[in-house]
């Protein structure tokens, strides 16, 4: 019986000492340094001098592959990491995609945070369910949004340059100072959001929804408006000038356009239809 005992205090033991790698690994280093050198010791009593010389010829070979060999698997080993990370990523997208789910919003939002840290901005989020979200301050330069919802999200300062946001729903959203040059925006819904400040230069906003929109000081110069809804949108010092398609009805919709910036062409018309609604 007291064999056993002992004999199962030594397993735990034992047990203990391997699930501690730092511990093991030093336990056999001191092992091994231990047969090492009384196997050595002839050799340091007989020849010190010339026996030390080997061993420094052999530390400058240990040195060479530390610094080509380790550093290049270690480089190696880390960029995979990072690889199958990004991948990872990538993948928990494509599973929460058409998941119409707090969860499955917030968990996307965390990825793609995620992606940006590894400089990752080019991201496929068709049809993603984002309501209610924070996006504010992310890029996502030429990433593909087209038919997702982010209604009711907080994208201030947030990079969609040349985004593709075709049907993309970003009703009751803040989208302050955001960047949405050049982005293709047609048919997007921006019913009732916030876009003070924000750049829409180049973009294509075709039958785009800006209903009861806050366009303040918005860059809109030379994008593309054919059938954009400006009912009851606030345009208070908007560049509208070089816009393509935008006509007077269009533009007689809106709630005021006191201040705003056009071509004179069509500036003239305004205040022929609608001085009213520039303030003279």
């Amino acid at each position: 019986m007291s064999k056993k005992s002992i004999r199962q205090k030594l397993q735990e033991k034992f047990d203990e000492i391997v699930e501690k790698p730092l511990l093991t690994s030093t336990l056999v280093l001191i092992g091994i340094t231990i047969v090492v050198l009384g196997l050595s010791l002839p050799y340091y009593l007989e020849d010190f001098h010339g026996f030390v010389g080997q061993i420094l010829s052999q530390a400058h070979g240990m040195i060479f592959d530390i610094a080509v060999i380790g550093i290049l698997i270690f480089w190696l080993n880390q960029n995979g990491e990072v690889r199958q990370r990004i991948r990872t990523y990538k993948d928990e997208i494509d599973d929460f995609r058409l998941w119409e789910s707090e969860e499955a919003a917030f968990r996307t939002v965390g990825n793609i945070k995620r992606l940006n840290r590894h400089k990752i901005y080019e991201i496929n989020l068709v049809n993603c369910h984002l309501s209610r979200t924070n996006l504010s301050h992310v890029n996502l330069r030429s990433s593909n949004l087209n038919s997702a919802n982010l209604t009711h999200s907080s994208l201030i300062e947030t990079d969609l340059e040349n985004t593709r946001l075709n049907q993309t729903n970003f009703e009751n959203s803040n989208l302050n100072q955001a960047n949405l040059k050049g982005a293709y925006a047609s048919g997007a819904n921006f019913n009732d959001a916030f876009m003070i400040k924000a750049n829409f230069e180049n973009a294509f906003l075709i039958k785009a929804n800006f209903k009861n929109a806050y366009l303040m000081e918005a860059n809109l110069q030379n994008s593309y408006l054919m059938g954009a809804d400006f009912e009851n949108a606030s345009l208070y010092k908007a560049d509208l000038r070089g816009a393509k398609g935008l006509t007077v009805d269009q533009l007689a919709k809106a709630k005021t356009l006191y201040l705003a910036k056009f071509d004179d062409s069509i500036l003239s018309e305004v205040k022929l239809a609608i001085p009213e609604l520039v303030g003279s």
